[in-house]
C-alpha cells in the first residue's frame, strides 16, 4: 500500500492501494477496506482511484457515496 497525499490535513484515510478493479483503502483505525467491481461499483471505484491519486476528498467521497457498501474488511 502507498501513503495517501493526505493534502487537506484532516483526513481519515492513511494508505491505499489500487488493483485493476478494485482500491484497498486503510484508515487511520487501522481497519483496511476493500471496494471492487460489485461493491460499490465500478463507477465509485473509478472516482475513489481518481481521489487517492490526487490525494485530497478520498475519505469524503467514501462518506458521502459508499460509507459501508465493501467487498472485504481486513
Amino acid at each position: 500500500m502507498e501513503p495517501y497525499l493526505n493534502l487537506s490535513g484532516d483526513s481519515g484515510v492513511t494508505h491505499f492501494e489500487s488493483g485493476p478493479d478494485y482500491i484497498r483503502v486503510r484508515f487511520r483505525s487501522g481497519t483496511t477496506y476493500r471496494y471492487g467491481p460489485v461493491r460499490p461499483g465500478r463507477h465509485h471505484v473509478a472516482q475513489m482511484k481518481a481521489f487517492a491519486a490526487a490525494g485530497r476528498g478520498l475519505a469524503t467521497y467514501i462518506n458521502e457515496h459508499v460509507r459501508n457498501v465493501f467487498e472485504d474488511k481486513e
